[in-house]
């Protein structure tokens, strides 16, 4: 609040001054309600960080809680060429696998050509792959050239793709090979025919002719001859031949999808994903002890500085602790494991969970469907992942403990904002009165030493007077 400088000038008083100090000590006012302010808004944040550390638990309880954890499958192989992904489909066994042959794709190469843009004509050319119907391919004169037709054909998606290559011969060294668009003898292009406009030209004709039925008869006929045979991969599974039109095998072992990348003999193993399981009991101890740290810290007390968490003494955190560990130690009521210690989780007096490793391993090995009964409850109980849930719904749900927790301090706080706006409304009143006031004085000060010089004027004149 800006002073008024003419303060002080009637009188010759440091007006201005004192009324700089008594509104210093009107503001002291506002100290109390900024504090709690500054406590409400820290204990706000400390919930919000108490709630990042209750979600996070909550995840590691979800996923204790979902029954396809324990029916989760992993695949492994021993050896090289193959690699293999197992699905919940999959049952657990052991497969030997041997690959004997890779599918592969077919690629046809023409008679040569002198130029890339080689003239060729209009016409059509047909292509015809499997059993399909043939394509057929219009060729303007304007894109007559080798070059134009390979566009042409890669433009069709006919199921093959055109290339021309360089085989570097003095004479006709550019070729135009076809290949198909999958692997697999099906796939396979059985028939090229081209049909020019002129039909005197036999020769371009001839040179762009497939039949797969004259294939051995005369290699050195003029037209298209198979560089690479379109071929299906040929394995067996645990003894059984299987074929497949393509390196990427579905079915031969059920819900596993097996990539053929070499011949050779391998081994599949489909078993319980141990590792994500193990995981999950891990990551459940973890969060817990995590939230526990971050529970201590926001209750903390330091007794030598005494510096104090945000939530010292708050009585919504102690029930939330409360309620976390009664559900834990509680356990379950059904199935052969009914407490965390049976499982190897034992609850310590500091309230932290420790896991004894080689228990655990030992239930997820020839327990698994018991410690699945245990956390998920199955179809027939409830499990502790389904009390926890419950508990931490009612701690982290719209109206649960925090929310209300929170909600209340937000109500405070907007009362204490409107406390504020009135005590500084108040302050400034009063220091506008006090500046009044000021100013009065400040005026009757003036005009009382006016008087005052005035008669002593009067006198000193009457003394001269006198004394003459």
């Amino acid at each position: 609040m800006a002073s008024i400088s003419s303060l002080g000038i009637g009188s010759g008083l440091d007006l201005n001054g004192l009324l700089d100090q008594l509104e210093a000590a009107e503001q002291k006012q506002l100290e109390p309600i900024v504090a709690q302010q500054a406590s409400y808004q820290a204990k706000i944040s400390a919930y919000g960080t108490l709630e990042g550390a209750l979600n996070s638990f909550q995840e590691a309880v979800d996923k204790l809680g979902d029954p396809a954890l324990y029916q989760s499958l992993s695949s492994s192989v021993e050896g090289e060429g193959i690699s293999a992904s197992a699905s919940e489909l999959a049952s657990p066994g052991r497969y030997d696998v041997e690959v004997t042959r890779l599918a592969r794709a077919q690629s046809l190469a023409s008679d040569g050509f002198d130029a890339r843009d080689s003239e060729l004509g209009a016409g059509t050319l047909s292509l015809k792959v499997g059993d399909s119907e043939p394509v057929e391919i219009s060729l303007s004169q304007e894109d007559s050239t080798l070059e134009g037709l390979r566009d042409a054909i890669n433009d069709a998606e006919a199921g093959v793709s055109a290339s021309i290559i360089n085989t570097g011969d003095a004479d006709n060294p550019y070729r135009l090979v076809l290949s198909s668009d999958k692997t697999g003898a099906e796939a396979s292009i059985s028939a090229v025919s081209f049909a020019p406009d002129d039909a005197a030209d036999t020769e371009l004709q001839s040179k762009l002719t497939f039949d797969k039925d004259s294939l051995g008869a005369d290699d050195s006929a003029p037209g298209m001859h198979q560089s690479v045979a379109g071929e299906d991969a040929e394995l067996t599974v645990n003894g059984i031949t299987i074929t497949s039109a393509s390196n990427s095998v579905e079915g031969a072992i059920e819900g596993v999808d097996l990539t053929l990348t070499d011949v050779g003999e391998t081994t599949v193993k489909v078993e319980y994903n141990n590792l994500a399981l193990r995981e999950a009991v891990s990551g459940f101890v973890d969060s817990y002890n995590e939230l526990k740290d971050t529970m201590g810290t926001l209750a903390s007390f330091d007794a030598e500085s005494g510096a104090s968490g945000e939530l010292l003494g708050d009585a919504t955190l102690r029930s939330i602790e409360s309620r976390l560990r009664g559900t834990l130690s509680g356990g379950v009521a059904q199935g052969d494991f009914r407490t965390l210690s049976d499982i190897g989780i034992t609850l310590q007096l500091d309230g932290t969970l420790e896991l004894d490793d080689e228990r655990l391993d030992e239930v997820i090995s020839s327990e698994r469907g018991d410690l699945a009964a245990f956390f998920s409850g199955g179809d027939d109980g409830v499990g502790l992942s389904d009390s926890l849930d419950d508990t931490l719904g009612a701690i982290l749900d719209d109206g649960g403990l925090l929310d209300n927790a929170t909600s209340g301090l937000e109500t405070r706080m907007e009362s204490l904002d409107r406390q504020y706006e009135r005590t500084e409304q108040s302050i400034d009143a009063t220091v506008e009165r006090y500046r009044s006031q000021f100013g009065q004085l400040d005026s009757m000060i003036a005009s009382m030493n006016q008087t005052s010089s005035y008669l002593t004027q009067q006198f000193d004149a009457l003394n001269a007077q006198l004394n003459q």
